[in-house]
C-alpha cells in the first residue's frame, strides 16, 4: 500500500464499491453507437414483423479514426470527404464471416455541436449502413 508523505496511507477507496465511477468519452461513444442499434433493431421489429431477423449476425465496431485513404467504395458515409463510417461485407470461411460496421468516432463528434447532434448523426450513420447491408429503404430503419 503507497502511504502519503504523513506516512498514513490511503483513507479510503475513490468511490464506494457499489457506485460506479464516471465513463470516459470513449466510453460513452460506444455505449451510444450500441443503444442506437438497440433502438433500430426494435424499430425493424415493429416495422417488419415476422419478417425480421434480428442484428445479433451482424459486427459492430468503433474505430478512433479512418485508416489512410485508399481506394473508396460504396460502403463508406462520408462527410465533406472525411469517412464516418465503413461496411465491410461478409467473408464466408474467414475470419470475417460476419458483415462487420466500423464508426469512426472522432470525425462524428468533430461533426456534432451538442450530445444530440452527435446522437442524430450516430443514428443515421447506422441507418445508412444497415440499409445498405440489408436492402431496406432508410425509412423503414428510421426512429
Amino acid at each position: 500500500m503507497r502511504r502519503d508523505r504523513h506516512g498514513r496511507g490511503m483513507r479510503g477507496p475513490l468511490a464506494p464499491g457499489a457506485l460506479p465511477l464516471r465513463r470516459t468519452p470513449v466510453e460513452e461513444f460506444d455505449a451510444l453507437v450500441m443503444e442506437s442499434v438497440v433502438a433500430i433493431e426494435r424499430r425493424l421489429a415493429e416495422t417488419l414483423g415476422g419478417k425480421f431477423t434480428d442484428l445479433r449476425h451482424i459486427e459492430f465496431a468503433v474505430d478512433e479514426v479512418p485508416p489512410e485513404p485508399q481506394s473508396y467504395d460504396a460502403d463508406i458515409v462520408e462527410d465533406r470527404g472525411v469517412p464516418l463510417s465503413k461496411l465491410y461485407p461478409s467473408q464466408p470461411g474467414t475470419a470475417a464471416a460476419s458483415p462487420r460496421i466500423v464508426l469512426y468516432r472522432r470525425p462524428i463528434e468533430l461533426r456534432g455541436e451538442s450530445k444530440a447532434d452527435t446522437e442524430s448523426l450516430v443514428r443515421s450513420v447506422l441507418v445508412e449502413q444497415l440499409a445498405s447491408l440489408l436492402n431496406l429503404p432508410p425509412e423503414d430503419l428510421e426512429f
